[in-house]
C-alpha cells in the first residue's frame, strides 16, 4: 500500500459520521448495507449520508452495487486490511509482538480470564 492511499484512507475517516458509517458497514459483513439503513442508523439526512459514502468510496474504504431500486454498499476488506498492516508493519520495533497481546472485542477486554 502507499502513503498516499493511506492519508486518504485515513483522511476519510476522520469524520465522525463516515467512522461510524464505515463501523456499520464493518459489522454488516460481505452483505452491507443499503445507503437509506446508514443514514437512519446514524441519524443522518440521506444526502448527507450519500456525500459520506462517496468519500468513504474514493478512498476505497467501501464498494457499492446495486440491488433492484437500492445501492448496497460494503466495507472493503482487502483495503482495510493492507490499511491496518501498513500501519502495524514495524510494530514493536522489529521483535515479535508479545503472544499476550490481543484485539479482543471490548465484551471481552474487561472480563477476568480465569
Amino acid at each position: 500500500m502507499q502513503s498516499a492511499d493511506v492519508v486518504r484512507a485515513l483522511g476519510a475517516l476522520a469524520q465522525e459520521h463516515r467512522l461510524a458509517a464505515y463501523r456499520l458497514l464493518v459489522q454488516a459483513g460481505e452483505a452491507g448495507l443499503p445507503a437509506g439503513a446508514l443514514a437512519e442508523g446514524l441519524g443522518v439526512p440521506a444526502s448527507s449520508m450519500s456525500f459520506h459514502l462517496a468519500q468513504l468510496a474514493h478512498a476505497g474504504l467501501v464498494t457499492q452495487r446495486r440491488q433492484g431500486r437500492s445501492i448496497i454498499y460494503s466495507a472493503d476488506y482487502a483495503l482495510m486490511n493492507g490499511l491496518m498492516g501498513y500501519l502495524t508493519e514495524n510494530c514493536c520495533n522489529g521483535a515479535p509482538c508479545l503472544p499476550d497481546v490481543s484485539c479482543a472485542p471490548a465484551s471481552e477486554a474487561g472480563r477476568d480470564v480465569a
